[in-house]
């Protein structure tokens, strides 16, 4: 693993480029800087969630989920280095499983929004799957392992669902979509 910094303000970003965990340099805005950017924002994201009044097992998956984009950042950030594993994958589908079996069946499309945290979780699914396609992008360029773009894709599913979990738990439901005519 790379070096933890202790000084944060070192100027050696001032020329575009920025150092990765294994000491080489490359510019702040290649499709890797985007990939790391893209996921950093979405653990940002889900840190916001986790200040509202949460389910204790939905700020206990949330927190694991941080640490899990942690390791996704270290692979990104080193290439070549392997951090993530299938436990962590296996333990989303785990997840989505047992929340998604408390929901009500889908018989349309949902609109982001209902309660604020419902509504964050959305804004997550959405940075996810932003994160998913840059790194997508990425694997077009240089050698990727598939398994951080299948967590992104299985973590995206999760926050739908969590969305409507926690729409319930504030007391509301989901936020259906209307053809034009019924909104009328």
């Amino acid at each position: 693993m790379g070096h933890r910094l202790t000084q944060i303000a070192t100027r050696t970003g001032d020329d575009g480029s920025t150092g990765l965990g294994d000491g080489t340099r490359t510019q702040k805005d290649s499709l890797r800087i985007a990939a790391l950017g893209d996921v950093d924002e979405l653990n940002s994201v889900i840190g916001l969630l986790l200040t509202e009044p949460l389910p204790p097992d939905v700020s206990a998956a949330l927190i694991d989920i941080q640490h899990d984009l942690f390791d996704l950042g270290a692979e990104l950030c080193i290439p070549g280095y392997e951090n993530v594993t299938e436990a962590q994958i296996a333990r989303l589908d785990e997840l989505l499983k047992a929340h998604n079996d408390t929901l009500p069946r889908l018989a349309e499309f949902i609109l982001p929004g209902g309660s604020r945290a419902a509504a964050l979780a959305h804004l997550a699914r959405t940075v996810c799957r932003r994160a998913e396609r840059t790194v997508v992008a990425l694997a077009h360029q240089e050698p990727m392992r598939a398994i951080g773009r299948q967590y992104l894709n299985r973590l995206s599913d999760l926050m739908f669902v969590l969305a409507r979990v926690l729409n319930r738990h504030a007391g509301g439901t989901d936020v259906l979509w209307q053809r034009g005519a019924k909104r009328e």
